[in-house]
């Protein structure tokens, strides 16, 4: 990928809704440097997780220790272990106070946000790094639109036929 076309997402893009966000990141260059090498992924695949009204969200009980990154204002990544192996990287966003993230479930050669993560090397040193201002993991824009399908999302059963019917995953259109 030619670098010089790209530059670093800025903390208002992060600070609207995410359900604007998400599927704004498709297609969107997640960069993360380790011992002076630096890797690029597309980002193919997401999924919403908005507000304490969302009974799929980690803040439908109100904040807690657990949580509390998501009440932050856009920016900063939410992590967090499932079925104790796997973590979930999410991307705060909106506003200080309002909880809402998206949860990076694909990239470009990568499918499922476990995966993601081992690849990565994310774990839970990185809940609440500022995507802005880290010189570890960013997200840079590559100025392409994507288009994109939506879905619903992935294992929140839990979460009632309402919420679990949404339709707020968001995966790149192959054809991109």
């Amino acid at each position: 990928m030619n670098s010089e076309k790209y530059y670093k997402l800025n903390k208002e893009f992060f600070e609207q809704d995410a359900l604007e966000v998400a599927p704004a990141l498709l297609g969107k260059i997640l960069v993360t440097k380790k011992n002076k090498t630096l890797k690029k992924y597309k980002i193919t695949e997401v999924e919403v997780y908005r507000g304490e009204e969302d009974e799929a969200c980690h803040a439908k009980k109100g904040k807690t220790k657990r949580n509390e990154t998501m009440y932050h204002s856009g920016g900063y990544l939410y992590i967090y272990l499932i079925y104790g192996m796997y973590w979930m990287m999410n991307i705060v966003t909106g506003i200080a106070g309002h909880p809402q993230a998206v949860l990076i479930r694909g990239l470009e050669g990568l499918e499922g946000p476990g995966k993601v993560t081992r690849c990565l090397g994310i774990d839970k040193s990185y809940c609440g790094e500022n995507l802005v201002a880290s010189d570890r993991i960013w997200i840079e824009n590559n100025n392409e639109s994507a288009r994109y399908i939506t879905l619903k999302r992935i294992g929140i059963d839990y979460a009632g036929k309402y919420w679990k019917n949404k339709l707020w995953r968001f995966v790149l259109n192959k054809k991109n």
